[in-house]
C-alpha cells in the first residue's frame, strides 16, 4: 500500500454556496453588535460618569461589568434561537 496523493479530481474540496458565504457573514456580523454594542457604550457611559461626578474608576468598572453582562445574554439569546441542526 502506498501513501501517495492521487491527482483525482474529486478530491478537491467544493468551494461553499455563495448563500452559504452570506448567511456565515450574517451571523459573525449579528454576533459582533451583539458583542461589541454594549461593552463599548456601557464602558464610555461608565468613564462619561467617572468624569462628570469624579468616581474615577469606580463606574468605568461597573459599566464595564454590566456591558459584558448584556453581551453575554445577547449572544445566549443568539444561540437559543438558532436550534442546532
Amino acid at each position: 500500500m502506498s501513501a501517495s496523493p492521487s491527482n483525482n479530481s474529486d478530491d478537491k474540496p467544493t468551494p461553499p454556496d455563495k448563500s452559504t458565504v452570506i448567511l456565515l457573514l450574517g451571523i459573525a456580523g449579528d454576533t459582533t453588535w451583539r458583542m461589541f454594542v454594549p461593552v463599548l457604550s456601557l464602558l464610555a457611559g461608565g468613564i462619561w460618569l467617572d468624569r462628570t461626578f469624579g468616581t474615577k474608576p469606580i463606574m468605568t468598572i461597573v459599566g464595564l461589568m454590566i456591558g459584558v453582562g448584556v453581551a453575554g445574554l445577547l449572544i445566549r439569546q443568539q444561540i437559543k434561537r438558532n436550534p442546532k441542526k
